[in-house]
């Protein structure tokens, strides 16, 4: 008969291999296609400075309702990395054709009730923090003393009013009690959608880079290169400045389930 220490060995040793084989426990937070998080990057990444393998640090600055009914609370923290770096290097021979400075980063997980939820992502729009001033600034009149502001891509959205409109007067979107949600509508690579996603300071049809002079959008994000954002430029090196803000689209395929 096993006596009372070697029971409680065996006990300990069962728990230890369970733990190490265990699975972590999946949290009920889908992402799935459509869904679309409006973000502000909290911190600086030039390609002058930046290195592969350094943070990238982002979060959310809107509410996000899933189609589960859970919600993506404002301030949500989004986290990456650096993949690639090439810094602007001026070449000075007569006529010569500069050579391409790069930043590429990656979108790695969100951390949503203490667990992380991994991201397959594209960028849909992005913009500067100019930019992104400008579509938080109030602009009024004697006839409206509410006043209106303009939304990145154009479209009005009226303080005083629900309804967000574009430049025919048309309802693209509406201001409700916790941010502006709109179903999208395609323009250029941008796919529309029926379904209410929310949009914060951006248009319903905004679409790639707003403000970046200078800068192209070599990769936005893809089904084949997901959560990847690649900047270049022959004229400077690409940055992303802090307070630059972002609207990721989650791309279709399988649900990303967050794990503890």
């Amino acid at each position: 008969m096993l006596n009372r220490i070697t029971v409680l060995t065996l006990l300990a040793s069962a728990s230890v291999a369970l733990a190490q084989g265990a699975k972590p426990d999946a949290v009920d937070s889908h992402l799935n296609s459509p869904t679309t998080f409006p973000i502000v990057f909290t911190r600086t990444i030039s390609a002058s400075t930046a290195h592969a393998g350094d943070p990238v640090s982002a979060k959310t600055s809107q509410n996000v309702h899933l189609a589960n009914g859970n919600v993506i609370p404002s301030g949500t923290v989004i986290e990456g990395h650096v993949l690639q770096t090439t810094a602007f290097s001026f070449d000075k021979t007569p006529y010569a054709k500069q050579k391409e400075s790069t930043l590429s980063i990656h979108f790695d997980s969100m951390r949503l009730n203490g667990a992380v939820v991994p991201l397959s992502v594209s960028v849909r729009a992005m913009a500067d923090p100019v930019t992104t001033w400008g579509a938080r600034e109030t602009n009024t009149n004697e006839s409206d003393p509410f006043g209106d502001v303009t939304q990145i891509g154009g479209d009005q959205l009226n303080l005083h009013q629900t309804a967000v409109t574009n430049g025919d007067g048309d309802v693209v979107a509406y201001n409700k009690r916790d941010g502006v949600y709109a179903h999208l509508i395609a323009n250029g690579r941008c796919d529309g959608s029926s379904v209410e996603v929310s949009v914060g300071i951006y248009s319903a049809s905004a679409c790639g880079l707003y403000g970046y002079v200078g800068v192209s959008a070599q990769e936005l994000g893809s089904e084949t290169n997901p959560s990847t954002l690649t900047l270049t430029s022959t004229r400077l090196s690409p940055k992303i400045w802090k307070q630059s803000t972002a609207l990721l689209e989650v791309l279709p395929g399988d649900k990303m389930v967050a794990s503890r």
